[in-house]
């Protein structure tokens, strides 16, 4: 795979499919594809990583208002470590200019140090924790934001 012709895409449904599976193989209380519709029928917006033409991951937010809620951010096993988390996040971050978001925020695993610097290396900070917020295995969650002003959207 050449990751130099990785592009990332704004989600219109068509690979709900693929995005549920990656689901099932990444969380263990994952989204299915029903509830994926329903969440973008709702306004969540999703953006999917293709490589080479190949599905590798994708992310969601919700935005409310002018903040900007994580839903999920996943990438294939195989692409991990490749920069494909980072495309995904930039991507947010366009959409968050786009709409003029104060913040993004997500939670995660207290566990899940590779994502956690992941956020932290994009500007995400700690600012609270969700105790017992997952149940499979239970587990704590650590909020992480970012925060915007009006200078972070000038070129």
């Amino acid at each position: 795979m050449d990751l130099n012709k990785t592009e990332v895409i704004k989600e219109n449904g068509e690979h709900f499919k693929d995005i549920a599976e990656l689901e099932k193989e990444t969380f263990s209380e994952p989204y299915n594809e029903n509830m994926l519709k329903e969440s973008f029928s709702l306004g969540t917006l999703y953006f999917s990583a293709f490589c080479s033409g190949v599905f590798a991951g994708y992310a969601g937010v919700k935005p409310v208002l002018d903040e900007g809620y994580i839903t999920n951010i996943a990438v294939k096993k195989e692409f991990r470590s490749k920069g494909i988390g980072t495309l995904l996040l930039n991507a947010l971050f366009k959409c968050a200019e786009r709409l003029n978001l104060s913040f993004l925020t997500l939670e995660v695993r207290e566990s899940n140090e590779n994502a956690i610097r992941l956020y932290r290396k994009a500007g995400f900070k700690e600012e609270g924790l969700r105790k017992n917020f997952y149940s499979y295995p239970k587990e704590n969650a650590l909020i992480m934001t970012r925060r915007f002003k009006n200078e972070d959207f000038k070129h």
